[in-house]
């Protein structure tokens, strides 16, 4: 009966085995074929550019893309600007993740406020908050506060009806589970609807990741004079295609840096919950 059970155990942890080497494989197939994508692209796009078949004027190509990236550091201004507004998306990311989480627990507590708030939410949430930029640099100056500001009103709306939407549709079973055992409204919260709705916070992360990096763009657009936003605007202001171009490779590579951040923390507090 032993030898019975050690095989069969044997034979389970062979195929766990088969099958975390088979995962592995395809995560670095998956990387590889993400990485050939990426490079073939640029690599198309400098043969284009230099047979002439696009305007490498209106398009640029990568080689004076990079000489542009080159040329920043080497003026000591790379790390400047996208310190800037890397500093500025991180504030205005947690500021609208927390400020957003904790309305909608506070919508969630008290059913009287969610239903007066809830048309005023939808309002907000359709309207383009984008128009509200001029009035913010009216209210708070033309400085960093406006362009923290900005991406704060952009993605605070968005994780309010998010969070508070999956809060809403918690299982009712385990709700009145844990009520039949005498548990107050604070012990149903921190026991039972905050820890279900982990993953729906963790995806209202991953969304204001890129509401975040729009708020701070657009006011950057609007009122700054350092930062990626402002060599975009200056970039193409004096036709500094090459600018542009390269600023905004930097900004797919800062949103992409600052998503797998978001990644790396699901994982983590999914180990922890587990």
């Amino acid at each position: 009966m032993y030898m019975f059970k050690h095989k069969e155990q044997t034979i389970v942890s062979l195929e766990r085995l088969v099958y975390l080497k088979s995962k592995k494989r395809r995560k670095v197939s998956v990387l590889v074929t993400q990485i050939v994508i990426l490079v073939v692209f640029f690599a198309q796009w400098e043969i284009l550019a230099r047979l002439n078949i696009v305007d490498s004027f209106i398009t640029s190509q990568p080689s004076r893309i990079a000489n542009t990236i080159i040329n920043l550091y080497s003026e000591g201004q790379l790390f400047h600007h996208i310190g800037i507004t890397c500093w500025e998306t991180v504030v205005g990311f947690v500021a609208g993740t927390v400020l957003g989480t904790l309305i909608a627990v506070v919508l969630w507590w008290s059913e009287f406020l969610s239903k007066v708030f809830e048309p005023y939410l939808v309002i907000l949430n359709s309207l383009p908050k984008i128009a509200l930029g001029p009035i913010f640099i009216v209210w708070f100056g033309a400085g960093t506060t406006s362009i923290i500001i900005i991406a704060l009103a952009i993605s605070i709306v968005v994780s309010i009806l998010e969070v508070l939407n999956g809060f809403m549709a918690t299982d009712e079973e385990q709700v009145k589970l844990v009520k039949t055992f005498g548990a107050s409204r604070f012990q149903v919260f921190t026991k039972v609807v905050f820890p279900a709705n982990l993953p729906v916070i963790i995806n209202s992360l991953k969304v204001n990741v890129g509401l975040s990096w729009v708020g701070v763009i657009v006011g950057e657009f609007l009122v700054s004079k350092s930062g990626l936003g402002y060599l975009i605007v200056y970039g193409g202001q004096v036709f500094k295609l090459d600018l542009v171009m390269a600023s905004v490779i930097i900004l797919c590579f800062a949103a992409g840096i600052m998503y797998q951040a978001v990644v790396l923390l699901q994982k983590i507090l999914i180990k922890k919950h587990i």
